[in-house]
């Protein structure tokens, strides 16, 4: 398990200081000094970053299994799924495109990781607390949005009650269901793919 600690670390920290370089250009280079609360850096491709940074100070092996159960089911639908969409992932200022594309590719890698490690929780009760763990993160992002929202647009995991579901496919659901209905249906479709990502490696774990 060191090794990868030290490699879900390392990716972290990269991730960390390519996040902060991000933050900055999108306020002084293009905000010209104005903060853009829509790039607040918590939202689900954000959280394996945030893992990835924790994994030296956790010393429990059940948190670790936890962290590995998210990074290999809902950061690698993250990752996957930006693709489908990328849209939000073209900015005015080229490199930060390239920042945007390397960043998903380097979810699906580190999904990839967890997965393969043989260190994750492949029972259906790793992918449920692996679930509780996504559930909190919508939990904290709709607080964020909440708290937040009279300082700009801030719809941290596209979930936001101030703001139209913007997500391709789920907007147009939105529209005929209204937008609570929607941001329901957007996050049972998120743990459905996860969960058709943690029977895969259940799969896979099965054979090796």
């Amino acid at each position: 398990m060191y090794r990868y600690k030290i490699f879900f670390f390392t990716c972290g920290l990269v991730m960390a200081v390519s996040e902060i370089w991000k933050q900055w250009c999108l306020t002084f280079l293009l905000g010209q000094g104005h903060y853009n609360w829509w790039h607040f850096p918590f939202q689900l491709c954000s959280i394996p970053m945030y893992i990835c940074l924790m994994f030296p100070w956790i010393h429990s092996e059940k948190l670790q299994k936890i962290m590995l159960v998210f990074l290999m089911d809902y950061g690698l639908l993250g990752g996957i799924f930006a693709f489908f969409d990328t849209s939000g992932m073209h900015y005015s200022y080229f490199p930060l495109t390239v920042h945007s594309f390397t960043w998903h590719i380097l979810l699906i890698i580190l999904g990839l990781a967890a997965g393969f490690s043989q260190l994750s929780e492949y029972s259906l009760r790793g992918y449920f607390h692996g679930t509780l763990l996504y559930l909190a993160c919508c939990l904290i992002a709709t607080g964020f949005n909440v708290a937040l929202h009279s300082l700009g647009n801030i719809n941290l995991f596209y979930i936001s009650p101030y703001l139209p579901m913007n997500q391709k496919v789920f907007r147009d659901i939105a529209d005929y269901t209204g937008d609570p209905a929607g941001i329901f249906l957007y996050i049972l479709a998120s743990v459905a793919g996860a969960f058709c990502f943690h029977l895969l490696w259940r799969a896979i774990s099965a054979d090796q």
